[in-house]
């Protein structure tokens, strides 16, 4: 695990990256509870948590405009360099990607009420699981960034395969599913684009890693793997 570079001259520098992270942890933490509990609404078909989940999104929103204007603040006061601004611009960076993972908690609460209209689906069950890895994706590569830790940001990034090799078992059982029963042509569609959000989770916790692991060593992680087969079985592109 990589530290980060001794105390500064100016104490309140110290005190201003600090709370930048701690916010940065916070959006994080709120993030993931909108997709848990996004898909703990589907599963328990309950569309009034779903109604929550959609009415929480604003608050990312303010917080991804407070890290912002943090970021600047500091890059403005204080002229970092080196690591220090890596750390900032890392930061400034990792707001936005969090946000739109709370963005996907959004989407996939407001789906859950179509879904509750019909008969649960066989291939949910795949759901939870996907979830609950991309979660734990978005919460290390989070860690890592507080810790200045390119191993576990390294982790992180490999474990996307494991997302993408759920996608791509779901996908085909969903294709499977429309085939042999039109009716279940439209929930089947509501519940890939619930997995695509989830994959695509999975996708920007990785972004978050490499920006970490670049925050950290000052090198890009190059040997990203990628394993979603949708497009070559269906011609969609990602």
């Amino acid at each position: 695990m990589n530290s980060s570079s001794s105390g500064h001259t100016v104490k309140s520098f110290d005190s201003e990256i600090e709370a930048l992270r701690t916010l940065i942890g916070q959006m994080g933490g709120h993030a993931e509870a909108q997709i848990a509990d996004a898909v703990d609404a589907l599963i328990r078909r309950d569309i009034d948590a779903a109604s929550q989940v959609v009415s929480r999104d604003t608050e990312l929103d303010k917080m991804e405009a407070e890290a912002e204007q943090m970021a600047v603040t500091i890059i403005a006061l204080r002229a970092p360099m080196a690591d220090d601004l890596r750390d900032i611009v890392s930061a400034l960076k990792i707001s936005a990607v969090i946000e739109r993972i709370g963005d996907y908690g959004k989407n996939i609460a407001k789906r859950v009420p179509v879904l509750t209209q019909t008969a649960p689906i066989g291939p949910m069950v795949i759901i939870p699981e996907m979830s609950r890895v991309a979660i734990s994706m978005v919460r290390d590569a989070l860690d890592a960034f507080v810790a200045r830790d390119a191993e576990l940001a390294r982790e992180v990034m490999l474990r996307d395969q494991k997302v993408d090799d759920l996608y791509n078992s779901l996908f085909r059982s969903l294709l499977t599913y429309m085939m042999e029963n039109p009716h279940h042509i439209t929930p089947s569609a509501h519940l890939l684009f619930i997995a695509k959000n989830l994959e695509r989770m999975g996708d920007h916790a990785t972004n978050i890693a490499e920006t970490v692991y670049f925050a950290a060593t000052g090198e890009h992680y190059t040997n990203r793997p990628k394993t979603d087969q949708t497009a070559t079985m269906s011609g969609l592109g990602k």
